[in-house]
């Protein structure tokens, strides 16, 4: 189940892609057969074994083309260990609402794409979320849980305060709001046969719908998304420098001298 929409996000064979916060690695598989040079990182070490694995299992079974790579390694956001504009493409997805830091974690993204790079981050929709956290405190309050509900205009502000031009927005999962509305409302601890029938119905539902992906059900999630879409889904790119700046003199500068430019434009 993708969040990122890659007909809005291109990914061109050989792009060097990075996967921060990958979880079970659901992009990564995803940019690994298009072709990509993916790395795939998260802080848990359990995850990223389980990712190698597959990593391992698609390129036995033909999955990806030729030339593409995939790498799974730990590591930490906030502290990633790869050099200046490494990257064509940096995907984020359900991970900046778990991080104190999110300002640090978009700076080290920005670090590490190349000018001319493309961005993907995804974050629970503030108002489905919302009602998340009114319906279940064991929704969010746990470790390593939610910590923020973004607005769409924060997310935005936060992207272009890193330096980056947002290009395009979307929600996604619009039939995924109802299953954790119920999960919350019934217990969101509660899995399997222990989860309540309505839950279980739900979950059965959407297992079909991932699985057989009916026509039914892509029209009801296509006219859910603008409504309840469980996502927010923002894309954008870092400018090239323009020409005779180094990226030092640009640090120097910093968003105050941008804006103020901006400003003498307008």
């Amino acid at each position: 189940m993708l969040t990122v929409d890659f007909s809005r996000f291109p990914l061109a064979p050989g792009d060097r892609v990075l996967d921060l916060g990958c979880g079970a690695g659901r992009h990564a598989f995803e940019c690994y057969r298009r072709g990509a040079r993916v790395v795939a990182l998260d802080r848990n070490a359990e995850e990223i074994r389980e990712v190698a694995s597959w990593f391992a299992a698609m390129a036995e079974e033909g999955e990806a083309p030729a030339g593409a790579t995939a790498t799974a390694m730990e590591g930490d956001a906030l502290a990633l260990p790869f050099p200046d504009d490494s990257f064509d493409v940096v995907i984020i997805s359900e991970v900046m609402e778990h991080i104190h830091d999110d300002k640090g974690v978009l700076a080290e993204m920005v670090r590490v794409l190349r000018p001319g790079g493309r961005i993907a981050v995804t974050v629970p929709r503030y108002g489905p979320e919302k009602v998340c956290w009114a319906l279940s405190d064991a929704y969010h309050e746990v470790e390593g849980g939610h910590i923020r509900i973004y607005r769409a205009d924060e997310l935005l502000g936060r992207i272009r305060e890193a330096g980056l031009r947002p290009y395009g927005t979307h929600h996604a999962h619009g039939l995924h709001s109802p299953y954790w509305w119920l999960k919350c409302a019934f217990g969101v601890d509660r899995d399997g046969d222990d989860a309540a029938l309505p839950v279980r119905a739900y979950h059965r539902l959407l297992v079909w719908d991932i699985m057989k992906k009916p026509l039914a059900t892509r029209l009801a999630e296509k006219a859910l998304d603008p409504l309840i879409g469980k996502s927010f889904v923002a894309y954008a790119t870092k400018p090239h420098l323009p020409e005779g700046v180094s990226p030092g003199e640009r640090e120097q500068s910093g968003p105050a001298a941008g804006a103020a430019q901006g400003q003498g434009q307008a």
